[in-house]
């Protein structure tokens, strides 16, 4: 098989799974590694430990191919919100974010402002939650000195144009929650200082396999607050405090978990070998189909149809007393997505196949024949 079929084929699950933006079942091939590695582990051989160590070097020098960056300005964190953290508590001056972002951007913001008191927070409402570079000019100020959004918005699958906002916000940092674009999109990478995401999504390579890429203006003017003994340069640091790393490594706590990273260094090698570009043409269509289905049975797509403009997500938007009745015919049906603030969000990959979207063709109707108008 050529290495798209094999990675198509890598998505072995039962048909019926649409929650790849909640969780992404382990690939084979990240299951595989666990295996290996915690055989390693269990010898107790230094070489042994070491080899798996390797695993934390190998993974920054794979997410820099990926996020077309340089290593060193790769660290690696416990999850998404480890790495936002130490971009937003390290702020100084005005931050620009939506009321509507995931809390792992509104929490830390609201948390730094009342603990520091470094930052203050200029809160966005951008119309429908869509965080488009108009609703970013008209908020801006002359205090703004940073922009944080999500690559894609949770709830309705928007993607922000990143360079779009690059140009509005000039020489502002923009902070960037990458986590449901990662391993799905490409993006403008190069338009963000600062890009934090995990591999426990659309990369299927398991929880604690955060990251977080800080550009050189971001070193420049974001202090490592949250910065531990891991966060130095040399040997373990004893009987002096040295100063932190002048990479991204001084946004470090302690050390990594070795095999939470070599379950990522694994998935990320899977993408590079088929290549994001591939992935994200064939996403967009799936995402496509999903509204295929929405549409012959009229249930509303609060997702925007421009395929520049959504990744794997698709919010359905019925009226708010029928979401439950959807949730239900596709629960019913075998189908698992996720439910909140009256929206159904459907998240297919691109090893969904023609049987699960006709369970999800199937359940919609289901309800749509249930409906009473």
């Amino acid at each position: 098989m050529t290495d798209w079929e094999s990675f198509l084929a890598s998505f072995d699950g039962e048909p019926g799974y649409l929650d790849w933006a909640a969780f992404g079942p382990l690939s084979p091939s990240v299951r595989a590694e666990v295996h290996a590695d915690a055989e390693l582990l269990g010898s107790g051989r230094r070489s042994s430990i070491e080899l798996v160590a390797e695993h934390a070097r190998e993974t920054r020098e794979l997410l820099a191919e990926l996020l077309r960056a340089d290593a060193e300005q790769i660290v690696l964190q416990p999850s998404t919100t480890y790495g936002l953290m130490h971009a937003i508590y390290g702020l100084t001056g005005g931050l620009l974010v939506s009321r509507a972002e995931f809390p792992s951007l509104t929490v830390a913001a609201s948390r730094a402002e009342s603990a520091l008191g470094a930052i203050q927070v200029q809160w966005l409402e951008p119309e429908g939650g869509f965080v488009t570079p108009d609703a970013v000019r008209d908020a801006l100020t002359d205090d703004t000195q940073a922009v944080a959004v999500s690559l894609v918005d949770f709830r309705t699958g928007y993607r922000a144009d990143l360079t779009a906002l690059r140009e509005v916000i000039g020489d502002r940092l923009l902070i960037v929650d990458a986590i449901q674009g990662i391993g799905a999109v490409d993006a403008d990478w190069d338009a963000a200082d600062v890009v934090c995401g995990n591999g426990y999504k659309w990369l299927r390579a398991g929880r604690g396999t955060g990251f977080a890429r800080f550009s050189e203006r971001a070193l420049e003017r974001i202090t490592p607050v949250l910065s531990g003994f891991a966060g130095t340069e040399g040997d373990l640091p004893l009987d002096a405090v040295p100063q932190p790393a002048p990479s991204a490594q001084a946004f470090s706590v302690a050390g990594p978990d070795h095999l939470a990273f070599a379950r990522l260094a694994t998935a990320v090698r899977d993408i590079l070998d088929v290549g994001i570009e591939s992935i994200e043409s064939e996403l967009v269509a799936r995402s496509g189909d999903v509204m295929f289905f929405a549409d012959r049975y009229d249930i509303p797509v609060a997702t925007p149809r421009e395929p520049a403009q959504r990744a794997g997500i698709v919010a359905l938007a019925p009226a708010p007393q029928d979401a439950a009745h959807v949730a239900a015919s596709l629960a019913n049906h075998g189908l698992t997505v996720t439910v909140r603030s009256d929206l159904v969000r459907v998240a297919a990959h691109v090893g969904t196949g023609a049987d699960t979207l006709r369970l999800f063709g199937d359940a919609l109707a289901a309800f749509s024949s249930a409906r009473v108008w």
